[in-house]
């Protein structure tokens, strides 16, 4: 938001722009009264002349004075004087053009200008009123909201502020800034979050009282349809597109904090493998550690399979329509979930799945 304000005091004349209009950088919003700057200019402009007319006499004169100073025809001092009076007529020159810069720029300060482009407010001074000038009690004039782009805030904690930096250096960025993380909006009368944008600021310290990080995202308004103010929900991606093996969540077993899977091994015997688990797509799970493409998952029967015991398995291919759906779902309301680049589950060569029959 910028304040529109008066540097000069004077008379408002004119006001030539439509109140909640979109206005651009410079456009002419004010217009003060100039007749008692363009008099003062005016005779800054004399005073100059004066001042250089002194100048160049005195110039005159410590010139003529130069060629006999070393002779019997002036003393010294009356040379010294000369060339008193000579810089004094200069500093007067110099006075008298930095008192005219000033008259032109309170000239220049008659029309007021946008400072920067967006939507304007309302006029909060009328045509045919004073108004204050300078930098005490200047008169509010009206204000510029800047529309486009729009920032949006938020904290985050700092567990997450961490994962974005990660992130960045994975992307071989200095910060998260320059790695350009999406980040995507959705307005409380929306249901998806169809305004995308970037993460373009990290603050540089994490509020010890609440443990969060504030963060900003940029999104581009062309149509104005973001307002400063708005209630909005921001949606950040939790990590980057990343290769994964994906099961169905079905097939994943706990014991106590343990997670692990029964696969069945190349002689039909059911082993218990631990593993590390990561995130959840629809109904399949990824697996970020402990399972290998081509490896039998069983899923169905697992009550009845037991680790070291033998098992009929029939293998059969695990279906992608979570993903399918939740690309759908992606097309219109991006996810904050990076899909992964590769879908092994429904390759029987890659990730099938299996039935036990003991």
């Amino acid at each position: 938001m910028s304040n529109v304000q008066a540097r000069v005091s004077g008379l408002v004349i004119e006001a030539p722009f439509k109140e909640g209009a979109m206005v651009r950088n410079d456009d002419l919003l004010f217009k003060i009264d100039a007749r008692p700057f363009q008099a003062d200019l005016d005779s800054k402009k004399a005073t100059v002349v004066q001042a250089q007319s002194m100048e160049d006499q005195a110039k005159v004169h410590l010139a003529r004075y130069g060629k006999v100073v070393g002779t019997q025809a002036i003393s010294r001092d009356d040379y010294d004087s000369a060339k008193a009076s000579y810089e004094e007529a200069a500093a007067s020159v110099s006075a008298a053009q930095a008192s005219l810069e000033t008259s032109r720029l309170n000239l220049e300060w008659t029309e007021v200008r946008a400072p920067i482009a967006g939507r304007i407010s309302r006029m909060n001074v009328t045509v045919g009123n004073l108004v204050n000038g300078g930098s005490g009690q200047a008169t509010l004039l009206t204000t510029i909201m800047s529309i486009d782009p729009m920032y949006c805030y938020i904290d985050v904690p700092e567990t997450a502020a961490l994962r974005y930096q990660k992130l960045a250096l994975q992307e071989n960025q200095a910060n998260v800034a320059s790695a350009k993380i999406p980040c995507f909006l959705q307005l409380e009368d929306e249901t998806t979050f169809g305004h995308q944008g970037v993460i373009d600021f990290v603050d540089n310290h994490v509020d010890i009282n609440t443990g969060t990080v504030q963060v900003r995202g940029v999104f581009s308004n062309p149509t104005g349809l973001l307002m400063p103010g708005l209630f909005t929900l921001m949606r950040i991606p939790a990590s980057g597109h990343y290769q994964a093996i994906l099961i169905p969540d079905a097939a994943v077993n706990t014991d106590q904090n343990e997670r692990y899977l029964l696969i069945v091994g190349a002689d039909n015997v059911v082993r218990r493998r631990p593993v590390k688990l990561g995130a959840l797509f629809g109904t399949l799970r990824s697996v970020t550690d402990g399972l290998k493409p081509g490896e039998l998952v069983i899923v169905n029967g697992t009550q009845s399979a037991r680790p070291d015991t033998k098992v009929d398995p029939h293998e059969a291919p695990v279906s992608t329509q979570p993903l399918d759906e939740l690309e759908k779902t992606a097309q219109g309301s991006p996810t904050t979930q990076a899909l992964p680049e590769t879908r092994p589950v429904s390759l029987p060569e890659s990730q099938p799945s299996a039935e036990a029959r003991p």
